[in-house]
């Protein structure tokens, strides 16, 4: 049975009031890269510096590596990195001597310094002034100082903000790599549901405070659904033929869109049409954009909230839902 590294259960914080975490239940197993999603503002920050023990929750529960963090948290904290908004640094001195400082809190062997610069790819740099370094090289020198003490679990909490496409993909690499060769679980918050999809293997989006999706990113793809586009001759002649084989498309601009339809029925469908003489110019698969998905769920990042259709009240089904698979 694969261990949890991460289980929070109603977990609230409140300011002057206003919850800015409600009730939320993480789950996150070991070896998975967690994507946490949520529009700025959402709660992300003020969850993760909870995880942390960096600010206490007002009601619920933490427990990390099956701990709980009110009980346990410098023996829990020893076993976690983390990275939270902007890495600190000293920029006249290099990214050796920058890791050295963390090495002596850390009390590790010098020897992680030379590990950790090959883990991110700054070993050709390590003597540079970290002032001259690019904002992507300065991510990954702090994500080079959370690794020193070898952690099971590593935070981050917006890594790629602020970064242009080439540093966007330096992180991305890296932090796929940190499972398959370093073991690490990985919680990587974002409010880029596009970025989070290349790396993650599953998510949760909160909004508002409140968890309203968790699952994996195959079953958050599956949820934003897909159509079928057909581009031909006479589309409007063409609807006749697709009612009669129990199909039921709108026309698009000349093209016939359908929705809920399998494979066998599209070639049936293409068939029949080529049959009744029409040019067929064009069949594709167009799926929901994650984005617009998420803009639905989060209502945009305003105020709204999302639909009782698209909300996992709490998340708790789901967080269970990844218990059941991660014992599979």
């Amino acid at each position: 049975m694969t261990e949890m590294m991460i289980e929070t259960r109603n977990l609230t914080k409140k300011y002057r009031g206003t919850r800015a975490v409600d009730a939320l239940n993480l789950a996150i197993p070991r070896g998975e890269i967690y994507g946490f999603l949520g529009p700025n503002g959402a709660g992300k920050t003020t969850t993760i510096r909870m995880l942390l023990g960096l600010i206490k929750p007002d009601s619920g529960v933490v427990q990390i590596f099956g701990q709980d963090l009110r009980k346990d948290r410098l023996r829990i904290l020893r076993r976690v990195g983390s990275l939270v908004e902007y890495p600190s640094y000293y920029g006249h001195l290099n990214a050796i001597e920058n890791l050295e400082t963390s090495r002596r809190i850390l009390n590790v062997p010098k020897s992680r310094i030379d590990e950790v610069l090959h883990t991110v790819g700054l070993t050709k740099d390590a003597k540079r002034h970290v002032k001259g370094y690019s904002l992507g090289m300065k991510q990954r020198l702090g994500i080079a100082s959370a690794l020193l003490g070898s952690p099971e679990l590593l935070i981050l909490d917006e890594p790629t903000n602020g970064l242009d496409p080439s540093g966007i993909l330096e992180i991305r690499e890296l932090i796929k790599r940190m499972p398959q060769e370093q073991g690490i679980t990985v919680l990587v918050s974002s409010h880029l549901l596009s970025e989070v999809e290349q790396m993650a293997s599953s998510v949760g989006i909160v909004n508002q405070g409140r968890m309203i999706f968790q699952d994996t990113i195959p079953n958050l793809q599956r949820k934003a659904g897909s159509e079928i586009h057909i581009a031909l001759s006479d589309a409007e002649t063409a609807m006749i033929t697709a009612r009669e084989l129990g199909c039921f498309p709108r026309l698009d601009q000349g093209k016939l869109v359908f929705k809920g339809i399998d494979n066998d029925q599209i070639a049936r469908l293409v068939t029949a049409l080529v049959d009744a003489r029409h040019s067929i110019y064009r069949v594709e698969e167009r799926r929901k954009s994650l984005e617009d998905l998420f803009l639905t769920m989060t209502g945009g990042g305003s105020s709204d909230a999302a639909s009782a259709d698209d909300t996992i009240a709490s998340g708790a089904p789901r967080a269970a839902g990844l218990r059941r698979e991660a014992a599979q």
